[in-house]
């Protein structure tokens, strides 16, 4: 068995995300994955087969960010989490959001591990 991480880092989208009647209008989040996969043999083709081809994981995050609007970052993270894990070969998976307007002086956040 051969364990690899695949990362996504800092896609930074626009989605509708909060409580506030301010933040019914999108606003920007930055949105980090990182994926432990297991493959049976470590990938010897270098070809996109054999590994996980991590445009589901980014295109998914975009028609999320397009079509929903999410009341908490807890329910976002959760949700990419289970959009990863729905390719079995991913064991396990950390999602991290970051709202970057909040506050002029710190980033505000959460991040969700979860595994099979």
């Amino acid at each position: 068995m051969a364990e690899f991480t695949t990362i996504l880092d800092d896609l930074t989208v626009m989605i509708r995300l909060g409580i506030y009647d301010h933040e019914a209008e999108p606003q920007r989040v930055t949105i980090s994955v990182r994926m432990t996969i297991d493959y049976p043999t470590p990938p010897s083709a270098d070809a996109i087969e054999e590994v996980l081809d991590y445009d589901f994981v980014r295109t998914g995050i975009l028609t999320l960010a397009a079509d929903r609007r999410f009341a908490l970052q807890e329910t976002l993270c959760e949700t990419i989490a289970v959009l990863c894990l729905d390719d079995t070969r991913v064991r396990s998976v950390t999602v991290r959001t970051m709202k970057t307007d909040v506050y002029p002086d710190a980033r505000i956040g959460c991040e969700v591990v979860r595994g099979r």
